[in-house]
């Protein structure tokens, strides 16, 4: 049985996306396979259902962002899951952060035929230097807990941020964990696209 189409999988959620937005993910979703070949952006496991386990499963987060208009860094981009795809979407400002030269010229790649707005920055989260970051995100680059922690390195004390994290069935673990070094205020959100996965929202992050 043939892959749902992105628009399809769009309109099935009830997201509503301009042609032309649907055009630079359909043409990043074929730059994403051509790439696969070469470099291993995404699990061999899931490339039956691309549009749906890493399009519209990054997608899915604007529901939690009230505002588009903000700075975004996306740490551990990988393959561009989730920030090259919110980029898309219409988020003003993205960084993706990639320390994989490899897929950091993927990246800039898509970014150049898809004509995103994205930055990308091939260097590791712990090195980086953004100020003034509105929304911090990432999919699958490392336990909750260290995610805040970069998350703290980041943010400016008068500059009020937030995390959107995207976690799967051991989200309740990384978030005990998580709470012994950290002080935060978390929403739980059922994803979209797997019923054991959440999208953890953290705000009002300090040190323990």
């Amino acid at each position: 049985m043939p892959e749902e189409t992105l628009d399809k999988i769009f309109q099935r959620h009830g997201f509503h996306v301009s042609r032309e937005t649907l055009e630079a993910l359909g043409l990043y979703q074929t730059l994403l396979l051509k790439w696969q070949k070469a470099i291993n952006l995404v699990g061999p496991a899931t490339l039956d259902a691309v549009a749906e386990r890493h399009f519209f499963d990054s997608a899915q987060l604007l529901r939690f962002m009230p505002d588009v208009n903000v700075r975004l860094v996306d740490m551990g981009s990988g393959a561009g899951f989730p920030g090259l795809v919110l980029s898309l979407l219409g988020v003003a400002e993205v960084h993706l952060i990639e320390s994989d030269v490899r897929k950091a010229t993927f990246l800039r790649e898509v970014s150049r035929e898809t004509k995103a707005a994205a930055q990308v920055h091939d260097t590791r989260v712990e090195d980086i230097q953004l100020p003034k970051i509105d929304v911090f995100t990432a999919r699958a680059l490392a336990p909750l807990k260290d995610l805040l922690s970069y998350m703290h390195r980041l943010s400016t004390p008068e500059h009020a941020a937030y995390g959107l994290f995207m976690k799967g069935m051991q989200y309740q673990d990384e978030l005990e964990k998580a709470a012994k070094q950290w002080s935060f205020d978390v929403e739980l959100y059922p994803s979209m696209t797997d019923l054991a996965s959440k999208v953890i929202k953290i705000n009002n992050l300090s040190k323990k």
